[in-house]
């Protein structure tokens, strides 16, 4: 405080002074200013002197010791001329004379007296220093890291002086001449390094290690460079260690790919993303999966079973999901690439090539989801069969002709509902809404429909028992019907009448006018060859109690007919039944192979001699024996054994798919017209395919076919002055 008050009382006393000068106080403090000027002058020359014959370690560490005293010196320094500062440097300053506050003049003489004599050789020793730390020389770090701040507090922008063009403009002039050595000195010194080590080591390790030197700069800038330093140096770093051994570097993908390197692939994406080079690695990445997709499915082709082929499309996709997940971090690019390979060797394989099909993948996609979703003994868990229908879900978003599987979905889906075969309907509702979820709600509406049916019957029969009830009508059987609306379920009616047994009448008709009573206008129509029944045996000798044998209805149909009489020919039970024959045969081969019925004369093989026969008698086996009080005849048989078109087969399936493309091609053509009026044909084609693409690949001759039948429907014409143009007709 008093050398605070020694300089206040000098620049404020009056004294003698120039003419020029119009107060003695601003006489004084010049006096003073010029004065301490002088003398830092002379005491930073006197520190200079110090640092002759100094090199290296020992001229950085003169350097670093003097600039810390000078530092703590100047502080003081400046805090006793504060009143300088204030009133006579201050108004110098305003006045645009070029004077700088204490602080500042101080660093000005020691960057003036200090630093410019020795700045090459302070340079020359901090790359030398730096230069032992890449080689692994133990040096002190703290001693380089001081010399550098100094640099940059020396700087013209932190000292405050000099003209910036912007107001965050970085000028540090005095860090920058060292700066630009250190980088081209990094540059020569990692390009000779990285020719040298690639030369005699194997691309992964040289990935190792330019990992680690990457790291090792990083931790440099943070230890004792500047910040700004960082960009231009990981660009230089990039250039000469990951640039200008791309080529070498992206050569070596596919086998890594091929090894499973996982861990090389991702540090390989990692330095090859530093320099926008991954489009070769993305392109070699699809061929890849393609090429290991196509061999997975080879692998299956002799054996089209659905879980086999499905495993082995997933085992691929998981693989690889993996791999772009860890080690290429989910990058869009290579997702893309992922999905695109999937979708290609999914939807064009070996079994669609040997199917004559690329329908063949969603074919089997349902077949697998029915095999989960029906009763078995190996079903899961539910938690892990949301899991393995997670995993249908995948896949199904990689298939092209969704409405291929959707069909043939609708098809499992209305067997396992009428014949209660479901291993959980809560599993089914939940793949429900994920195809919802997948695809929208109209792509699912038949089959939220088919739900809908199944409870509403459980109340209607619930109700026709309450009507029985009150009508005192004795149906003399328990009757559970399902009524299924016919747009909903992918049903057909039978080719084959069929005559109701005596027994069945009585409920049958009972439930029209039930039903009828309920719902004027609507019609009802028998689907016997989906239905099921039960009998109980009263002429067995094996067993008292009798047997229960569960059939279809054509089964008990024809079982039921042996009330009237103990023996039938073909022709009687065909007379009889209605059935036709090939139906009637099929239905005979099951219990004749089940000896539920006898022959004479005797039916060696059911499967293969003949059973139409007109010299062939048809008996109730009294000797019937089964280990079991309740027989399960194969049901399914019936149904199989009638006309194609009831099976609800491949080809049966694919033939309502084309037409129902038809039909949805059709209502996008007249969608589109009606919003455009006029359209050239390429582009009515190309958003008929864009609109259509999400749900099946259009073709485009059917397109073009279609076109033409909305033309004779008059929907559409032909512009007569333009060949390829089209209009809508109102």
């Amino acid at each position: 405080m008093a050398l605070y008050t020694i300089v206040y009382n000098y620049c404020t006393t009056n004294g003698p002074r120039p003419p020029t000068q119009t107060t003695g106080a601003s006489f004084k403090g010049e006096e003073l200013y010029t004065r301490i000027k002088d003398f830092l002058e002379q005491h930073v020359t006197q520190i200079y002197k110090g640092a002759a014959n100094r090199s290296e370690a020992a001229l950085l560490e003169y350097y670093s010791r003097e600039w810390e005293r000078f530092l703590f010196s100047i502080s003081k320094f400046n805090h006793i001329l504060q009143y300088l500062n204030r009133i006579w440097i201050k108004n110098e300053i305003e006045n645009k004379k070029e004077v700088y506050y204490i602080h500042t003049l101080s660093l000005v003489s020691w960057r003036d007296f200090m630093y410019k004599p020795l700045r090459d050789d302070i340079k020359t020793s901090l790359l030398s220093q730096i230069r032992k730390d890449r080689e692994g020389e133990i040096i002190y770090t703290s001693l380089v890291a001081n010399v550098v701040r100094s640099l940059v507090t020396l700087s013209t922008n932190k000292l405050g002086i000099g003209r910036q063009t912007k107001p965050d403009d970085k000028v540090l002039d005095v860090y920058q001449y060292f700066e630009e050595d250190f980088l081209k000195e990094t540059e020569a010194y990692y390009g000779a390094e990285s020719n040298n080590f690639i030369g005699v080591n194997t691309i992964a390790d040289y990935m190792i290690k330019v990992e680690a030197r990457l790291n090792q700069e990083k931790h440099r800038v943070g230890t004792y460079l500047n910040e700004t330093t960082a960009p231009e140096l990981t660009k230089r770093l990039h250039k000469v260690l990951i640039e200008h051994h791309k080529d070498t570097v992206q050569s070596e993908f596919p086998k890594l790919l091929q090894n499973d390197k996982n861990e090389d692939l991702g540090r390989m994406y990692s330095l090859l993303c530093h320099i926008n080079a991954l489009d070769p690695l993305r392109q070699a990445f699809e061929q890849y999966v393609h090429k290991v997709g196509l061999a997975s499915v080879e692998s299956v082709q002799r054996d089209t079973d659905p879980k086999a082929y499905v495993e082995a499309l997933l085992n691929v996709y998981r693989k690889f999901s993996v791999l772009v997940a860890v080690s290429f971090r989910n990058e869009s690019e290579f997702v893309a690439a992922l999905d695109k390979a999937c979708r290609k060797f999914i939807n064009d394989n070996i079994i669609c090539t040997n199917a004559k099909t690329s329908s063949k993948s969603p074919e089997l996609l349902a077949k697998y989801s029915d095999l989960l979703l029906k009763k078995s003994n190996k079903n899961q868990e539910e938690g892990e069969m949301e899991d393995l229908l997670n995993d249908v879900l995948i896949l199904f978003k990689y298939v092209e002709d969704k409405d291929v599987f959707m069909n043939f979905y609708s098809k499992f889906l209305a067997k396992r509902l009428i014949y209660g075969t479901s291993a959980s309907e809560h599993l089914e509702r939940t793949m429900l809404e994920k195809l919802k979820s997948a695809c929208g709600y109209e792509y699912t509406a038949r089959l939220q429909k088919m739900f809908t049916d199944m409870t509403l019957s459980k109340e209607l029969n619930d109700q026709f028992r309450n009507f029985c009830e009150n009508e005192s009508v004795d149906i003399g059987l328990d009757l559970g019907v399902l009524v299924l609306a016919t747009g909903a379920w992918p049903l057909q009616a039978p080719l084959t009448p069929f005559s109701l047994p005596s027994e069945l009448q009585l409920c049958s008709t009972t439930f029209e006018k039930f039903y009828t009573t309920r719902f004027d206008g609507r019609k009802i129509s028998w689907l016997h060859h989906l239905s099921k029944g039960e009998v109980k045996t009263n002429y067995t000798t094996t067993n008292k109690g009798g047997y229960t044998l569960q059939g279809s209805g054509y089964q008990v149909g024809v079982l039921l007919q042996f009330n009237q009489t103990d023996h039938f020919t073909f022709k009687d039970l065909q007379v009889a039944t209605q059935l036709t024959e090939s139906v009637l045969v099929g239905t005979l081969r099951t219990l004749l192979k089940t000896k539920v019925l006898l022959s004479t004369p005797k039916v060696e093989d059911p499967d293969k001699d003949q059973v139409d026969s007109s010299s062939i008698t048809f008996l109730l086996n009294a000797q019937y024996k089964s280990p079991k009080g309740r027989v399960k005849v194969n049901i399914n048989v019936a149904v199989k054994s009638e006309a194609p078109s009831e099976k609800g087969g491949p080809d049966d399936t694919m033939s309502h798919v084309v037409e129902e493309r038809k039909l949805l091609m059709q209502a996008a053509i007249v969608r589109i017209m009606k919003a455009r009026k006029k359209l050239r044909h390429m582009h009515l084609i190309s958003e008929v395919v864009e609109q259509l693409q999400s749900r099946f690949k259009p073709q485009i001759p059917l397109i073009k076919k279609c076109i033409d039948i909305l033309i004779e429907k008059e929907y559409l014409e032909r512009v007569k002055t333009e060949k390829d143009m089209y209009s809508y007709i109102a």
